[in-house]
C-alpha cells in the first residue's frame, strides 16, 4: 500500500521550500523576532490556558515560548506538509522507515497490547509477549530464590554490562525508580572500556551472590564484551568454570557466541533488529532493571510508554504533546538559530535523564545527509545537555541568565516527593518555578549596575506531573522518543541509524595509523607506560 511518507521524493531544497516553512520564516522576521515573552503575555490574558496541554499524566505549559496562535498554526501546517501523519502510520505499521539499514522501527511494539495492532505481521512482533513472559518467570524465580547462584546462595547484586542505550537506559531508569527497588536487591552497571567500573565493583561484590546481565544484540560489542570477559574471569577465579552458567544471563541473538561464553539456553533473552540501542530499554535489555524493581513495575513502565504512543497516534497535532515539542524544537533551531537545549529535571532521581536524552536526541538527529543521500538544507539536531535541579543552578545557570546564547529549556517537575521529604520537594518546586519566571521576565531597573541586569526573554517548557511513578517515567521516555522522530521527519533525515559512530570504532580496532598526531601521541604514551 502506498504511503505518503515512505514513497515521498524530497525536493532539492526540502524542507526550506515547503510553503509553511516560508511562511514561518516571514512570520519570524516580521512578527516574532523582536517580540518579547512579557509582551506576548501582556497581549493575551488567557495565554496560559491557550498554551497548556494535558496528555495522560503529564501537563505541558508551553506558554513561556516565543509563539502565538499564528505560530502554532503554521508549525502544525509544516508538520502536515512534511508528511508527519503518514510517517507515524508507517512506523506503527512496521514499514522499513530506517532506510539506510532497511529496517522497521518498532520499539512501540515492545509496549503495545495485541489489540493496538502494531505491526502484528512483522517478523518478531508476535514473539514480544513470549519474551516478556519468559522475563517475568525468570525475575520471579530470582526473587523467590528458585534461581540461585552456583553455591546455592540468593542472587542479590545485579550488574548490567552494556554500552550506549543498553547502559544509559537501565542506569537512568534504575536511579529514577530507586524507591521501587526490591528489598535485598542492588543494581550496578559497567559500561566504559577502561575497566575501572568493574575493578571498583569487585571490591564490594561477592561473586556467590552476583548476577551479570550482558546486553549486546550481536554479542560482539567491543566495550560490552571486554567487560563481560573480565567479569567472567573474576567469577571463575572466585568460584569455578561451572559458576558461569549460574551467574551470567544475556540479552542477545548470537547463540553461537553465547555458547562459547557459557550462557545456558534458559538464561538467554532475544530481541530484534527493529529495536535500536537507544530504544532498547523496553526490550530484554531492561532485564537488569526488571530484576531490581520487579516485573510488575517494569510492566507499568511499558504501560506508560503505550499510553503516550496512543496519544501520539490519536491526538490532533495542535493538542499532540510530542508533536508540539518537536515543532518548538524546529522553531528555535531553524528560525531562532538556537544551537543547544537544556533538560533540567527538579527531582534528583532523574539525574541521568539529561544524559539519556542526550544520546536519544543527538544520535538520532546528528545527521548532515538526508534520507535520499543528499546534504541537508537546514541545521538538524541541537546539542542536548543538562543537570538535575539546584545542582544545575549552582553550575551553569549563570550562562542561561546572563550569557549571550539563546538556550531553550525543558523543566521537568514532579509535584510530590519521590520517597524523601515533601517539605524539601516543595523547595525544589519553588526553585524550579522561580527559575522559569526569572528566565522569562529578567530583571532591570533604572540605575541598576549592568552586571546585575538579567536580560530575561529566555523560552522554556514546563513538564509537570504528580509523582515520578513507573507510569510517568514511561510516558516521559516515549514523549521524547516521538519528539525526536517528528523532528527527523521534517528535516528529511533517518533518525534511526547511527553511522557516525562507526569510523572511530574501526580506527580503534586497528591501531595502525599514518596520522602524524596519532603517531606522536602513541610514541609519547609508550614513554609514559
Amino acid at each position: 500500500m502506498a504511503n505518503a511518507y515512505t514513497d515521498r521524493k524530497l525536493s532539492a531544497r526540502y524542507p526550506t521550500d515547503l510553503a509553511a516553512w516560508k511562511s514561518l520564516a516571514k512570520h519570524y522576521r516580521e512578527d516574532m523576532r523582536e517580540r518579547t515573552l512579557t509582551e506576548l503575555f501582556s497581549r493575551d490574558k488567557k495565554r496560559v490556558a491557550r498554551f497548556g496541554l494535558e496528555a495522560n499524566d503529564l501537563f505541558l505549559d508551553y506558554s513561556k515560548n516565543h509563539l502565538n496562535a499564528t505560530t502554532r498554526k503554521l508549525l502544525v501546517q509544516l508538520a502536515k506538509q512534511a508528511n508527519v501523519p503518514a510517517a507515524i502510520k508507517a512506523m506503527f505499521a512496521g514499514e522499513r522507515i530506517n532506510k539506510t539499514e532497511n529496517r522497521a522501527v518498532l520499539h512501540g511494539a515492545l509496549r503495545a497490547k495485541i489489540s493496538d495492532t502494531v505491526a502484528l505481521e512483522t517478523p518478531g512482533v508476535p514473539e514480544v509477549w513470549e519474551v516478556l513472559t519468559r522475563m517475568e518467570s525468570f525475575v520471579d524465580d530470582v526473587h523467590s530464590g528458585k534461581i540461585k547462584g552456583s553455591t546455592r546462595k540468593r542472587l542479590t547484586d545485579i550488574v548490567n554490562i552494556g554500552i550506549g542505550g543498553s547502559d544509559l537506559g537501565p542506569v537512568m531508569a534504575s536511579r529514577a525508580l530507586k524507591p521501587y527497588w526490591r528489598d535485598g536487591i542492588r543494581f550496578h552497571s559497567v559500561s566504559n572500556i577502561d575497566g575501572t567500573q568493574l575493578a571498583d565493583l569487585k571490591r564490594e561484590l561477592n561473586a556467590e551472590t552476583t548476577l551479570f546481565v550482558i546486553c549486546s544484540k550481536t554479542f560482539t560489542t567491543l566495550e560490552t564484551m571486554s567487560n563481560a570477559k573480565a567479569a567472567r574471569r573474576w567469577v571463575v577465579e572466585q568460584l569455578d568454570e561451572v559458576a558461569v552458567q549460574y551467574h551470567f544471563v544475556a540479552a542477545s541473538t548470537n547463540h553461537e557466541a553465547m555458547d562459547d561464553f557459557g550462557i545456558r539456553s534458559d538464561f538467554r533473552f532475544g530481541f530484534w533488529d527493529w529495536v535500536g540501542g537507544r530504544y532498547s530499554l523496553w526490550s530484554a535489555v531492561g532485564l537488569s532493571l526488571a530484576l531490581v524493581v520487579g516485573m510488575d513495575v517494569f510492566k507499568q513502565i511499558l504501560s506508560g510508554g503505550r499510553r503516550m504512543d496512543l496519544h501520539f497516534r490519536q491526538a490532533p497535532f495542535d493538542e499532540n504533546m510530542p508533536v508540539l515539542l518537536a515543532l518548538l524544537g524546529i522553531w528555535y533551531n531553524n528560525f531562532f538559530g538556537a544551537q543547544s537545549q537544556a533538560i533540567l529535571p527538579y527531582d534528583n532521581r532523574l539525574e541521568r535523564f539529561p544524559a539519556y536524552l542526550q544520546q536519544l536526541q543527538m544520535e538520532s538527529s546528528g545527521k548532515s545527509v538526508r534520507m535520499d543521500g543528499k546534504p541537508v538544507r537546514c541545521d538538524t539536531g541541537m546539542v542536548i545537555w543538562g543537570e538535575a535541579g539546584n545542582n544545575a543552578q549552582h553550575s551553569f545557570y549563570q550562562l542561561l541568565h546572563q550569557g549571550t546564547r539563546l538556550v531553550p529549556i525543558d523543566f521537568i517537575l514532579p509535584a510530590k516527593s519521590s520517597g524523601a521529604s515533601q517539605a524539601q520537594q516543595n523547595l525544589a518546586i519553588d526553585n524550579c518555578l522561580a527559575q522559569a519566571e526569572a528566565l522569562m521576565d529578567g530583571f532591570d531597573v533604572e540605575g541598576l549596575e549592568p552586571y546585575r541586569v538579567h536580560k530575561g526573554n529566555n523560552p522554556s517548557n514546563m513538564i509537570l506531573f504528580a509523582e515520578l511513578t513507573p507510569e510517568a517515567l514511561g510516558q516521559l521516555i516515549a514523549l521524547y522518543e516521538h519528539k525526536v522522530f517528528v523532528e527527523g521527519v521534517i528535516w528529511g533525515i533517518d533518525s534511526f541509524d547511527q553511522w557516525g559512530v562507526e569510523l572511530g570504532k574501526k580506527l580503534a580496532a586497528d591501531p595502525r595509523s599514518a596520522n602524524a598526531s596519532t603517531l606522536s601521541l602513541r610514541d609519547r604514551i609508550k614513554r609514559l607506560l
